[in-house]
C-alpha cells in the first residue's frame, strides 16, 4: 500500500513539474492544462546547439505545424532573420522550394494561456489567424503580445542554450531585421549580398 501512494505521488509531482515548464498567464491559472506531452527539438545553429521543448496540451495547432515543418527540413539552411535585444529572435524564412509552399499555408490560432517568458516560443504572424512559418524567441517577459487584439501563443520553451539566443547577430533594420520579401523571394541572394551575415539554423531535427 505504502509503495503504490508512493508512485501515486511520483506521478502528480512529475505532473505539476511538468506543468510549471510553462508559467499561466496572469489569471489564466485556473484554464490551463496540465503539460504531460512534450517533443523535444535539437536546433545546430551557426551560435552552437539550441535544444527546445514543444508542448501540444499548450497549443496544438502551434505544435503540429512546427513539428510537422522541422520534420519536412523546412528550417534546415535558414536565418535568424530578426533579432531585436531583449525582446524577440525569428526565423523561420525558407524561398527553397517545396519549402516556400509553407508560406501562405496559415493555421489558425490556439488560445493564448501560457506566459511568454524569456525563452519561450511563439509563431510569428500578420493578425489573428495567420500564423504560418516564422517564429520567435522571447528574450524577456512579453506577456502583453497575449492580449486577445494579438493573441500570440506560447507553444514552446528554449530548455538548453538560451545563452547562445543572446549572442544571435542583430541584422537588417533595427527593430525590422531583413526585409522578409527579399527573402522569399530569392534569400540566397539576397543573404549572399549581406556584409554582416545572420545567425543560420544549419539543421533543426526532432529528438527521440
Amino acid at each position: 500500500m505504502r509503495r503504490f501512494a508512493l508512485a501515486v505521488f511520483a506521478f502528480l509531482f512529475c505532473a505539476v513539474c511538468q506543468a510549471q515548464i510553462l508559467n499561466p498567464l496572469p489569471g489564466m491559472e485556473t484554464q490551463v492544462p496540465v503539460l504531460t506531452e512534450k517533443t523535444t527539438i535539437k536546433l545546430e545553429t551557426t551560435a552552437g546547439v539550441v535544444m527546445v521543448e514543444v508542448y501540444p496540451q499548450a497549443a496544438p495547432n502551434a505544435v503540429e505545424r512546427f513539428v510537422e515543418l522541422v520534420k519536412s527540413g523546412f528550417y534546415n539552411d535558414t536565418p535568424v532573420s530578426r533579432v531585436v535585444p531583449g525582446f524577440v529572435a525569428q526565423f523561420g524564412v525558407n524561398w527553397r522550394e517545396p519549402h516556400k509552399q509553407w508560406e501562405n499555408k496559415t493555421f489558425d490560432d490556439d488560445p493564448s494561456l501560457f506566459a511568454l517568458e524569456r525563452g519561450t516560443l511563439a509563431f510569428a504572424k500578420a493578425g489573428i489567424d495567420n500564423n504560418s512559418t516564422q517564429v520567435f524567441i522571447n528574450y524577456a517577459e512579453n506577456n502583453r503580445l497575449a492580449v486577445r487584439m494579438y493573441n500570440f501563443t506560447t507553444f514552446g520553451k528554449v530548455v538548453s542554450g538560451m545563452e547562445l539566443v543572446d549572442m544571435f547577430v542583430e541584422v537588417g533594420e533595427p527593430g525590422m531585421g531583413l526585409d522578409q520579401e527579399r527573402l522569399w523571394l530569392d534569400g540566397g541572394a539576397y543573404l549572399d549580398s549581406l556584409e554582416l551575415k545572420p545567425t543560420m539554423i544549419l539543421r533543426a531535427s526532432i529528438v527521440k
